[in-house]
């Protein structure tokens, strides 16, 4: 595997002394769409704050692209992985969405037509141009959820960490982002419980329980391993035909 990330060993503990992470182990290839899955608590979000030094490991290391995850490189990691959270008011505090999506690259020292060429690339894809010079306040959940997403991309990551992405959505909004993200090349890595969504989008599955990676398989034969699902609180939606037809009621 041409792996873009290497975690290995790593362990960390909340400073209330609560330890979520023990030892994971994981690589993920260039290019590839992998969803993270697993019940509540499990350490999936922990692990993603991880990969961009918001949080540090107490044992254990992590390289992006072969580059340390360490303060010295935190400049350069954090450009090359973008973390999407799961409530997008937590990257959206400028007065429009515009200056939302300019201010990292703004930061980088990008200016003038450079920037805004920059902050325009990253709309379109999120076909966000309806918004943009909205406030962020003013947008529904899905138009959020983009703007968020273009806050992101404008920094032109290697790789995409979103946790939960579809959280809130309505039908619409849901199909619109997957839609989104399937057309993005950059590695990524999908936080969530919506296992339809891992189907469509990840060809891998890593499932994590207790602060351990407990599975790492095709997505389409963890749908078919129901003890496996059950193990780990995981459940399709009722009804639910991997195969793409509609139930039959």
């Amino acid at each position: 595997m041409n792996g873009i990330i290497d975690i290995r060993g790593v362990e960390f503990s909340y400073p209330d002394g609560r330890k979520v992470l023990h030892g994971v182990d994981l690589e993920i290839g260039a290019g590839e769409r992998v969803a993270i899955l697993g019940p509540n608590g499990a350490g999936k979000t922990t692990l993603a704050l991880h990969l961009n030094g918001i949080l540090q490991p107490r044992a254990g290391t992590i390289t992006v692209s072969g580059v340390p995850v360490v303060e010295d490189h935190y400049r350069e990691v954090r450009r090359m992985v973008g973390l999407v959270f799961q409530d997008p008011n937590d990257q959206l505090f400028m007065p429009t969405v515009r200056e939302d999506v300019a201010f990292g690259p703004a930061n980088l020292g990008l200016e003038g037509e450079a920037l805004d060429l920059r902050v325009d690339a990253a709309l379109e894809v999120v076909s966000g141009g309806e918004f943009a010079d909205r406030a962020p306040h003013h947008l529904s959940g899905g138009e959020k959820r983009r703007a968020a997403l273009a806050t992101v991309l404008s920094m032109e990551p290697e790789v995409l960490v979103f946790d939960e992405p579809t959280s809130g959505l309505d039908p619409a909004g849901r199909r619109e982002l997957i839609l989104t993200l399937a057309d993005l090349s950059m590695t990524q890595l999908v936080i969530t419980h919506d296992l339809p969504l891992a189907l469509e989008l990840c060809s891998r599955s890593v499932i994590m329980n207790g602060g351990r990676v407990v599975a790492d398989v095709p997505t389409g034969d963890l749908l078919e391993d129901p003890d496996l699902l059950a193990d780990n609180r995981l459940e399709l939606p009722y009804g639910f035909d991997r195969s793409g037809e509609p139930p039959s009621f």
